[in-house]
């Protein structure tokens, strides 16, 4: 089933929090609220989950109505059964393992079964043999697998995930990213992910929801928020970008070229530095009063140098067009 937004408000005391925003999340897709700090996201993933009161509006899980201001219904947290995975993990350090696991289904009373469902789950995050240690004796990596287990576990219509992996290093943040999208899809989960970060956001998701100051700007898949973006704050914060004219035309540095063909616009620009990328070089350039541009290059250039580019009016992208 969708969960399905209508109208979501939220304020604390003078600040709007989040403006009234109408959103579908849609069933068996990884949907992603990106966003820069303060701009709403998590405010919005609370009140999905119950734990912020909205202002206005509902929330729907299907027919099934899990707040509604007009109506006087807002179903408590644990009668939402939507599963948790937090930024700390959350873990309970006195228990092991399996305890972890096990803990929802059995503050719900679930009583048959557990030691199935909590032996797949383990399955699942492959963490067989590690069941009886405690929090403090796994990885960071390990401790994660621990708390997406215990949130799939009571197979939850969805999976709220608020910057799980933030606390990881960055190379146990590239592993674990790649293993927790590999999981929600082997598994068929409704995924809400929460998360500043664009490379997760652009490498996971099915549909990205970028936000800022309390508004939705833009829903879409990752190549329709990349190719296309409908708001210059998009364009920006999205990757990079080169502006031909301030908040409206708009070239990725991918689409500048060094050698011109039939029917492309030529500009010049001086190279300020030049930073190595491992796979390219990424050339800074001045562009005089188009300002700042980025460019990719397969050799190193000299700073200080004037340089003539190349760009297909294709790809020119024109945001008041849309």
């Amino acid at each position: 089933m969708d969960v399905i937004l209508d109208g979501l408000a939220k304020s604390f005391d003078e600040v709007q929090a989040l403006h009234p925003t109408s959103l579908r999340i849609r069933q068996s897709r990884f949907t992603t609220l990106l966003g820069p700090s303060g701009c709403g996201k998590t405010t919005l993933l609370r009140m999905i989950a119950g734990l912020e009161t909205p202002d206005q509006g509902e929330i729907r899980l299907g027919d099934e109505v899990l707040f509604s201001r007009p109506l006087a219904i807002e179903k408590p947290v644990h009668k939402r059964n939507f599963g948790m995975v937090f930024q700390d993990f959350a873990l309970w350090p006195h228990l092991t393992v399996f305890e972890n696991i096990a803990f929802g289904l059995r503050a719900t009373g679930q009583k048959k079964e557990v030691d199935r469902l909590v032996n797949e789950a383990i399955e699942r995050v492959r963490l067989q043999g590690m069941e009886k240690r405690f929090p403090h004796q796994l990885s960071g990596g390990q401790q994660q697998r621990v708390a997406f287990a215990r949130a799939v576990v009571m197979k939850p219509p969805l999976v709220l995930f608020d910057e799980p992996l933030s606390a990881l290093d960055a190379m146990l943040r590239d592993e674990m990213r790649f293993e927790l999208m590999s999981l929600v899809r082997d598994i068929g989960l409704t995924a809400l992910y929460v998360t500043h970060d664009q490379t997760e956001a652009m490498s996971m998701s099915d549909e990205i929801v970028v936000m800022n100051r309390g508004q939705v700007l833009q829903a879409g898949t990752p190549e329709q928020i990349y190719g296309k973006p409908k708001h210059p704050f998009v364009a920006s914060f999205i990757g990079k970008s080169n502006w031909l004219k301030e908040d409206k035309l708009v070239i990725r540095p991918e689409h500048i070229r060094w050698y011109g063909e039939e029917g492309d616009l030529t500009y010049e620009g001086v190279i300020r530095s030049v930073s190595y990328m491992g796979d390219r070089y990424e050339i800074h350039l001045d562009m005089g009063r188009l300002g700042s541009w980025t460019a990719y290059h397969d050799k190193r250039l000299p700073a200080g140098e004037s340089i003539h580019m190349f760009v297909s009016p294709l790809h020119i992208h024109n945001i008041t067009s849309i």
